[in-house]
């Protein structure tokens, strides 16, 4: 997926530091003229759209403020995000929803808060992203409506958010869904974001599997993405995660199946089949009734440069469903 998000730091060498509560908030000193009213706008999408449910499923928002205007935008962001940003979400019937007990303890704490300033040139955006539920709440299912708040010159619990202080943002509709569904292998089941159906494998040829998978992940498609994926065998390549995988019990392992989910979505394990390609060609397919490989030239955009990889997945069938079960990569070079 490609951000359309340019963001521009000029932060001063060292933070700059004063004690909430206690010590006023200098103005900010900018050499150009701020910008007129309205001109910079401040918009909210979800990072990665999915199916979200009750239990502890992170709810990431990505957060960007473009610059519209001729001049420079200077705001101040915190490292604590809690004193820059706020999350309203609302019931359908316009009742807030309590603010996180964390959120509550930062706030009223006397401590530092450190914090950069940061500049947008003209026609320039600066992006972060946070997870909804450091701000809020969320333990019930239901329909809300989500709409956050940026404070340029800080959060502040003695001064009114008039509309001097704080920016807001355009609304998103949120639908918290119960607890999941386990399947029979004690993993929940998958659900289709866009249908809000159970998602179910079918009987896909080897090469039609692979083409799915990859075009899940250039849609952000997780739950798509780890429906043709045997995460048990992937896991099992690993000799120490196997270990480990086969001295658990039904419980331990599921908690497994679960961490490589989250650590896969993060690259921060196995990477390379993570990656998002901006282009595919199935190239050969090659099976029998139990075992196939299926060879993909797939292409990723680097800077002004596109890497070219040829992977070669290794499928299994079980109960007439094919499913990748590993995968290898030849790096071809750039073009």
């Amino acid at each position: 997926m490609k951000s359309k998000t340019t963001m521009i730091l000029r932060a001063a060498p060292a933070l700059l530091a004063l004690f909430w509560g206690l010590t006023p908030l200098p103005p900010a000193e900018a050499a150009e003229e701020p910008p007129e009213p309205g001109s910079v706008s401040f918009n909210i999408r979800y990072f990665d759209k999915r199916v979200y449910f009750v239990e502890t499923d992170p709810v990431y928002v990505q957060i960007t403020i473009a610059n519209n205007s001729p001049a420079a935008y200077r705001f101040k962001l915190a490292d604590e995000r809690a004193f820059s940003v706020d999350f309203d979400i609302r019931t359908m019937n316009n009742r807030p929803l309590d603010a996180a007990d964390t959120l509550i303890r930062k706030r009223t704490a006397s401590r530092q808060v450190f914090f950069r300033e940061i500049l947008v040139e003209s026609g320039e955006s600066f992006s972060f992203v946070e997870d909804l539920r450091d701000y809020v709440n969320l333990s019930r299912p239901g329909s809300y409506i989500v709409q956050a708040r940026v404070y340029p010159e800080l959060y502040r619990s003695d001064a009114a958010p008039t509309a001097a202080r704080m920016l807001q943002s355009n609304r998103l509709n949120l639908n918290l869904r119960a607890a999941s569904i386990p399947g029979p292998d004690g993993v929940p089941l998958a659900m289709d974001v866009e249908t809000n159906a159970i998602l179910a494998r079918e009987k896909l040829a080897p090469d039609e599997v692979v083409s799915y998978l990859l075009s899940a992940r250039q849609k952000t498609q997780w739950e798509k993405f780890f429906l043709y994926l045997d995460l048990e065998a992937m896991i099992s390549r690993d000799p120490v995660l196997k270990r480990q995988w086969l001295a658990e019990g039904e419980e331990g392992r599921r908690r497994i199946l679960e961490r490589y989910r989250r650590e896969l979505e993060s690259a921060v394990t196995d990477g390379d089949i993570a990656t998002i390609p901006t282009d595919f060609t199935i190239e050969r397919t090659e099976y029998n009734n139990l075992e196939g490989t299926v060879t993909a030239l797939e292409e990723f955009k680097t800077g002004n440069y596109t890497e070219r990889k040829r992977y070669t997945y290794y499928l299994q069938r079980k109960d007439d469903i094919w499913t990748v079960v590993d995968y290898s990569v030849v790096n071809l070079g750039t073009k």
